[in-house]
């Protein structure tokens, strides 16, 4: 039985983060991005099918290569910020173009100065306890960070509570070839770190990951359908 969401407000994601989403459930981190290289990664993570980017303000002048990116790109790309920790600094990301805040926590006044700037804000949330103040707030998707901690297991269990509708995006840890276990749980989708890009890493190197990215992510979903495909035949031919 699908959970019913107890919220003040209905559930109302922002149309653009959806929209993105909806293209490429897997959000791009950039970390450690420069702004001179920014568009060219940027590029080639579109051309895969990446449709959502962020830039984590540690990075080297962050609100720059946000700028670059979203000159770069079509406006169905949804760029912004990752490690987003204080309402002032989603100004600063509004006004270099982003649209995504991106959190490690679940600070509610940063939730809703995003909100209130009119960005799409994905908080990081270790508890159900967080998800849901967050989702009170505002909040358009759940980052399970660390994800190496909240494994399958406890991404089944949020899924008990939280429906369907709102995505659960694991974070930490994600390969191209260890997503079953999480999407097979409720996952909705993943942010991508260190695998998809470090530092220094050339454009080539970039556009090979995101490709090996999409590739693993239709391989887990052709796997978990023709799963399904099979329980259902014999739950039919037990019936028979």
């Amino acid at each position: 039985m699908e959970p019913e969401l107890n919220l003040p407000a209905p559930y109302t994601p922002h149309a653009g983060f959806t929209a993105a989403f909806g293209a490429c459930r897997m959000v791009a981190i950039m970390r450690g991005i420069r702004p001179a290289e920014a568009a060219d990664h940027g590029r080639a993570l579109y051309e895969a099918g990446f449709r959502l980017i962020e830039v984590p303000l540690n990075s080297p002048s962050p609100l720059e290569s946000i700028a670059a990116l979203r000159a770069a790109l079509p406006a169905d790309a949804m760029i912004g910020a990752g490690t987003v920790l204080t309402p002032g600094r989603v100004r600063d990301v509004k006004a270099a173009g982003g649209e995504l805040i991106v959190m490690p926590h679940a600070d509610t006044e940063v939730i809703l100065a995003a909100k209130l700037q009119g960005l799409a804000c994905v908080p990081g949330v270790a508890t159900p306890t967080e998800a849901f103040a967050a989702l009170k707030c505002g909040a358009d998707a759940l980052k399970m960070f660390p994800a190496e901690q909240l494994g399958a297991e406890v991404t089944k269990a949020w899924r008990a509570v939280i429906p369907g509708v709102v995505p659960l995006l694991p974070v930490g840890g994600v390969k191209p070839d260890n997503m079953g276990p999480q999407l097979a749980a409720g996952a909705s989708g993943f942010g991508l770190g260190s695998a998809l890009y470090k530092p220094g890493q050339d454009v080539a190197a970039t556009r090979a990951n995101a490709l090996a990215f999409v590739a693993g992510w239709r391989a887990t979903q052709n796997a978990q359908a023709s799963a399904q495909a099979r329980e259902q035949a014999g739950a039919q031919g037990a019936k028979a």
